[in-house]
């Protein structure tokens, strides 16, 4: 049985840093694609980043230069680094795994706010 479990969300002011983690079980994790997915309150679910077994990563224009996605294939973790967050980041984050960018857990709340 997959299941995900996200961790690290909270409250940070303009500017502030956030570390998200996720624990991944259930599934063989290094050979899988990992990603993160939002989705601010009122508002579909939105790709964030991903990162392939080969540890090459991608993300969407507003988060580049800002986010981090990196994978630890030892502890089956992916990480999201977040740095100069803004008040439009604030949302539910998720990870998800494979191709299809699955979702196996509850999230973690991302809120930005002075």
């Amino acid at each position: 049985q997959v299941q995900l479990v996200e961790s690290g969300g909270g409250l940070v002011q303009p500017g502030g840093s956030l570390r998200l983690s996720c624990a991944a079980s259930g599934f063989p994790f290094s050979t899988h694609k990992m990603s993160w997915l939002r989705q601010a309150q009122g508002k579909g679910l939105e790709w964030v980043s991903d990162i392939n077994s080969d540890d090459s990563t991608d993300s969407r224009d507003f988060v580049k230069g800002r986010f981090t996605i990196s994978r630890d294939n030892t502890q089956n973790m992916v990480y999201l680094q977040m740095n100069s967050m803004k008040p439009e980041v604030t949302a539910g984050s998720y990870c998800a795994y494979g191709a299809a960018r699955e979702l196996g857990g509850q999230g973690t709340q991302v809120t930005v706010s002075a």
